[in-house]
Formats: structure tokens, sequence, C-alpha cells
């Protein structure tokens, strides 16, 4: 059983989380926990288990704001010795989310740096197979935007 142990250890942790999440509520709200010290059954704490599971599995994700839409679209700057020189010319490339089209970018990029992009080119790069050290490893797939701005506007990734 020592295989198993983890699944055991995890469920502890869960219940030693929702007892002190109930603890802090109860101080909150002034309200007593069970009367005359009665203990929990076994089915009453796997219920409360099951019920914190599907909790904190069903956080929404708001999508009514764009800067929080925006923030998720664009991951990072893609910064290289090629896109350093391009960057001089107003062209700038970013690492972007798998689902993103060019009007979700284009919308990002005015959010998060308050440029106007004048054209955006987006590339798919496949995964590589490499060797490293004398093993097989790969690099993962990206999907990447070059974004050419106004003349004069430029981008800072401080």
């Amino acid at each position: 059983m020592a295989i198993f142990g983890f699944k055991k250890r995890k469920d502890e942790k869960l219940e030693q989380g929702a007892k002190s999440a109930k603890s802090t509520a109860d101080k909150k709200s002034g309200a007593k926990g069970r009367q005359g010290g009665a203990k929990m059954t076994k089915a009453e704490k796997t219920d409360k288990v099951s019920k914190e599971k599907s909790v904190a599995v069903a956080v929404p994700v708001l999508h009514s704001g764009l800067e929080s839409n925006a923030a998720s679209v664009v991951i990072r700057p893609r910064v290289t010795e090629k896109s350093g020189i391009l960057s001089q010319g107003g062209v700038y490339t970013f690492e972007v989310m798998k689902n993103a089209n060019k009007h979700t970018i284009s919308k990002a990029i005015q959010t998060l740096y308050k440029v106007t992009p004048v054209k955006i080119a987006v590339i798919n790069t496949p995964m590589k197979n490499v060797f490293i050290k004398g093993r097989k490893g790969t690099v993962s797939g990206m999907r990447k935007a070059i974004i050419t701005v106004k003349k004069g506007d430029k981008i800072d990734f401080v």
C-alpha cells in the first residue's frame, strides 16, 4: 500500500484545508460547529470533500473585460537576435495562444502596449525533435505573431 500513499495524503490535505477554511468562516460569522461535539460520519466527509472539489474545479473564466482576455492572448514577447534587429524598424514578435486570431491579437496589443498595429502575421511553428547530450527530446511548437506598428510608435518590454 505504500505505492498508493500519495492519494491518502492528498485526501488528508483536502480535509485539513476544509477544516481550516470552515474554522475561519465560523470565526467570521460567529457560528459554531456541530452541536454536542458529534463526529462527522464518513458519508458526510466524502460529500464535503466532493463539494469542495467541485467548487475548486468550477471556477468561471471571465471573458467580459477585454483587458483580462488581452492578457491571456499574448503570452510573452519573443526576444531573439533576429527580432531585436526587426524591432528597430517597428516590427515586434510575440508568442500567442494557439487559438488566437489576428483580430484578438490586435486588440490585445492595443490594450497592453497602447500602440496601433498596422500589420499582423501569424505563424505556427511545429514541434521539433532534437538531441540534447545524446538523448532524444522535443522542442515544443508555438504560435507566434509578427506585429508591425505605426511609424513613430514603439513598444518597450521593461
